[in-house]
Order: C-alpha cells, then structure tokens, then sequence
C-alpha cells in the first residue's frame, strides 16, 4: 500500500500495520519480550512503550495545535535532531514498566490515535499547512508518522528478532 491520501486509506493502514505488529509480537515466546535486544538496548516491551510515548506525544501536539497554539515538537526541550536523545530519555523512563501495562497503555493510546484520525476529514487531514502547528505539512503526515509507520518499523524489528531467538532456542 502507498502512502494514504485519504482518511479511509490512513485508518486501514494503521489499523493493518497494528494487527501486523501484534502478529509480530505473538512470534516472540513470552520469556524473550523482555529481553534487550530486539532494537538493540531495547526488547519488544520497549518497542511497544516506545510507541505508546510517541502515540502520546502525537495527541498532546495535535490538543494543543487544536487549541491555537504552537506545540513543542517533539518534545520540550527537544529537537528534531535530537530525536535520539528523546527516545533514550523515553526508553529509561518506561524500561521497569511491567509488560502488561506496557501492553495496556499502547492499546489505549492507539484507541486515541484513531479516533483522531476518525474526527478529521479528508481536507483536513491531508491538506499542506491547513493548521499552523503542522507547519509545512499536514495532520496526515504526523499520523503517518505516529502510527502506521511507526507499527511497520516495530514490526519489522520484531520479526527479525522472533526469527533469532527462534533459531538460538533450536540449536
């Protein structure tokens, strides 16, 4: 699939590449979603609370883009290109979080992602530098951003992952 150009295209996607994600995640035994290592440092648990904290940060951009001002982005006292830093920072502040809060969390934090997604409509999503906080692209873009593409990276670093602590566990 393309990149979406409309709100039913954006909404399958993210709603596709989360079941892939959780698909993904069903190949890891429990014992090793924990374990570091599946983006280096970090285990499937941290993937997923990874995802959770940029769901997050989505939301909080979009509430106050949706309220007229000008979101810190991506986060306070962060830049883009200190993106790096941010997601460390956002790896050791959930790294002792319990799987299945993690799991929780995600979950819910998704829900609101697509109901986001679900109260904008296709202009709004998807129009260039329709709302000031988008800056010189649009809601679509960011959401993009904070979940199907997102959920295909995790994914992907997910099955890689199952597919060596399958192949350690067999020798």
């Amino acid at each position: 699939m393309g990149r979406p150009t409309n709100k039913q295209e954006l909404l399958a996607a993210a709603e596709g590449e989360f079941g892939r994600l959780w698909d993904a995640v069903a190949l890891v035994v429990a014992e090793e979603r924990e374990r570091p290592g599946a983006c280096e440092a970090w285990s499937v648990k941290d993937l997923l609370a990874h995802l959770d904290a940029w769901h997050e940060m989505f939301l909080a951009w979009e509430a106050v883009g949706s309220a007229g001002g000008r979101p810190e982005m991506p986060a306070p006292g962060f830049t883009w290109a200190e993106t790096p830093a941010l997601n460390q920072q956002l790896f050791e502040r959930s790294e002792h979080d319990r799987w299945d809060d993690v799991v929780e969390r995600v979950q819910a934090s998704y829900e609101k992602v697509m109901a986001v997604i679900e109260s904008y409509s296709d202009e709004d999503l998807f129009t260039k530098k329709r709302f000031p906080w988008t800056g010189s692209t649009s809601v679509g873009v960011y959401l993009r951003g904070a979940s199907a593409s997102h959920y295909a990276w995790a994914s992907k670093l997910i099955r890689k992952w199952a597919k060596n602590t399958s192949s350690r566990r067999s020798d």
